[in-house]
């Protein structure tokens, strides 16, 4: 059976069917200050749950933005990082994570804080 050829209308939906949803956006945020263990992730992400953060992190791996590395080891340890192309999404969570800062600001003033930020740079 022969694929169809796929196409997209803007590069933004490409980039939208790697990293868009709720979720895969954050976790490759906090993955862009290096390696974390599942349950880091978990800390990090409360709101997610257990499945769907392994869901999302599956999805990533199988995107080639992130890699998985599990230890052979009692008890099991499995750490997921930015392979180099998901390195290249860094600038991009970083310029999101800024501007989501303006808008907090601007659409709620002092009625909602963020709890999370990239380090600054000097």
């Amino acid at each position: 059976m022969e694929e169809k050829e796929k196409v997209y209308h803007t590069a933004v939906e490409v980039t939208l069917e790697v990293i868009g949803g709720k979720w895969k956006p954050v976790i490759l945020f906090h993955l862009t200050f290096g390696k974390k263990r599942t349950s880091e992730l978990k800390k990090l992400i409360p709101a997610i749950t257990q499945k769907m953060l392994t869901q999302q992190l599956r999805e990533l791996e199988e995107a080639g933005t992130v890699l998985r590395t599990s230890y052979h080891v009692v008890p099991p340890k499995v750490e997921y990082e930015l392979t180099p192309y998901g390195t290249t999404l860094t600038e991009l969570l970083h310029i999101m994570c800024k501007w989501g800062e303006v808008h907090v600001n601007k659409h709620y003033g002092d009625q909602a804080r963020i709890l999370s930020s990239p380090p600054q740079v000097m």
